[in-house]
């Protein structure tokens, strides 16, 4: 099957992070350098990896944290990507660039490589960090909401936090929408953040200092360890001690009544025959979710379709109309609130209100 490159980078990563037995099983890391390779394969025919560059990236700093050399050529695709402008646009090169930069700046800490191979990875890593200021909207947000965590990390990992003025706005802006980050992968990307701390933290980790829950503190190694640089929090005044404590989640109120979504879908791709494929008002519960929306439009047009596959975020939407959004081909199913707002949570999360123009739009990226 298709590399299975970023699932297994982020596992790597939470099971360092866990503080386990000393070394991971030699057979997982064998697996993850094997990904990246039959990832790269892509490259021949699409001139990218497999999967993406973002799960390339992840690859690359998963192996960096578990204090594993890689080898040049690896490392110089990730460069070339990003010299050549390959690693998306919007809140995709956001994540993306990030993750790089991450990885970059942990193989550079690391001292994994050469004193001339690691002066070009500074100078690629400050580049994206510059990137990621300018990407900065005037709400504070770097690409998306989503996007903005991992911003941060390069800003944290880099030791920048005082004196790049993007840095204290982002903050700002993940604190007045943590109602976003409802799942788990979410919650494992902004909780560090939160904490002044990057993933290159979890490679300094001394397991068994810290008790309870958390038998690990980031952070704290020697000469070579990849530590929050000085100039970046170790714990941000915005975080309370007791985050540990487990809180009652209301389940969501159950509104009387119905409402009338309309759902639009757009493909306004070349290949696409017409513009608008399907626009038709649907009726629903009050507190419907989209996904609830999608269900009941299939009920009510029969010849309305649509499939989603389960991801950490949630439900994603794979297929409308018997129209497959496809990773190889670079395209996606765009989920925008009329006229052209795009939405911020999966299927599952939105809530529409009655009356509200729905788009899915086959979008490239």
């Amino acid at each position: 099957g298709r590399p299975q490159t970023g699932r297994l980078a982020l596992y790597l990563l939470g099971l360092r992070a866990t503080c386990p037995t000393p070394e991971p099983p030699r057979t997982l890391v064998t697996w993850l350098k094997y990904h990246l390779e039959e990832d790269w394969t892509g490259s021949r025919r699409h001139g990218r990896p497999l999967t993406s560059y973002y799960q390339y990236g992840l690859g690359v700093l998963a192996l960096c944290v578990h204090h594993k050399r890689v080898r040049e050529e690896v490392i110089r695709r990730l460069l070339t990507a990003q010299h050549h402008g390959r690693l998306g646009h919007g809140g995709t090169a956001v994540d993306t660039e990030a993750v790089v930069a991450v990885a970059l700046t942990c193989l550079e800490r690391r001292r994994l490589v050469g004193a001339r191979l690691a002066a070009e990875l500074r100078v690629a890593a400050q580049n994206m960090s510059r990137s990621m200021a300018e990407a900065q909207g005037p709400d504070g947000i770097i690409g998306n909401i989503y996007s903005t965590p991992w911003a941060l990390q390069v800003f944290l990992a880099r030791g920048v936090c005082d004196t790049e003025p993007a840095y204290g706005r982002a903050v700002a802006a993940l604190l007045e929408n943590l109602e976003a980050f409802g799942t788990a992968a979410t919650l494992a990307q902004v909780l560090p953040v939160l904490h002044g701390r990057s993933y290159l933290d979890i490679a300094s980790m001394r397991c068994g200092e810290e008790p309870g829950t958390s038998r690990g503190r980031a952070g704290q190694g020697g000469a070579g360890d990849s530590a929050v640089p000085s100039g970046c929090p170790s714990a941000p005044r915005w975080i309370p001690a007791d985050t540990l404590t487990p809180v009652d989640v209301e389940p969501r109120a159950e509104a009387p009544g119905n409402k009338t979504v309309r759902l639009v879908v757009e493909c306004p791709l070349p290949w696409c025959f017409e513009l608008r494929l399907f626009d038709q008002r649907v009726s629903a519960p009050a507190a419907a979710s989209l996904l609830d929306v999608l269900r009941a439009a299939t009920e009510q047009e029969p010849r309305f379709t649509f499939d989603t596959q389960d991801t950490a975020q949630g439900p994603f939407l794979t297929q409308v109309l018997g129209l497959e959004a496809r990773q190889q081909k670079r395209n996606y199913w765009q989920l925008l609130t009329a006229p052209s707002t795009p939405l911020l949570t999966s299927v599952a999360d939105y809530v529409p209100h009655d009356g509200e123009t729905l788009i899915l739009r086959l979008s490239e990226w």
